[in-house]
């Protein structure tokens, strides 16, 4: 499969939606839902498109000069395990490279959710090189604990 990693600045809210409508199981608060389409019409926001369909997604946010956060990355469920969340988890870091930050971080549904779906989220970040640092409960709420996972930066 071949596919292209874009870097729009702006106009990318519709291809957001439409790839949160179908992982429900992931993305299934509206109000979280429409705040995402909105940063990604604003844009910047990374874009795979395979055959002219944007199948992943991911917006970035630089946090001093140490870190660049992954604020939100979602990618079809059919395209699950065909390497694009990879890829753009290596475009974070490539962006990370190029400021100079250290670190790529990630924030995540805690492990003490038990929820299965996350359980994969958290097994996709462990397997491109995250770990696991800390679980908070004041983050987003009690029932919702946030887990804060790290990488360093590779060059």
């Amino acid at each position: 499969m071949t596919y292209d990693i874009t870097l729009r600045p702006a106009g990318s809210g519709a291809d957001c939606a439409s790839i949160l409508a179908e992982i429900p199981e992931w993305f299934g608060m509206p109000q979280s839902n429409a705040n995402y389409a909105r940063l990604a019409e604003e844009g910047p926001a990374y874009v795979v498109e395979v055959d002219g369909r944007a199948e992943g997604l991911m917006i970035l946010k630089p946090h001093f000069d140490s870190a660049v956060e992954i604020y939100f990355l979602a990618v079809r469920p059919g395209r699950h395990r065909k390497g694009i969340g990879r890829a753009l988890v290596e475009a974070a870091n490539a962006l990370a490279a190029e400021r100079g930050a250290a670190y790529v971080t990630v924030k995540t549904l805690g492990p003490s959710a038990q929820y299965e779906p996350y359980a994969r989220t958290r097994a996709f970040y462990r397997g491109v090189g995250f770990l696991p640092l800390e679980e908070f409960t004041e983050n987003w709420d009690p029932e919702n604990p946030a887990l804060f996972m790290v990488r360093p930066v590779r060059p």
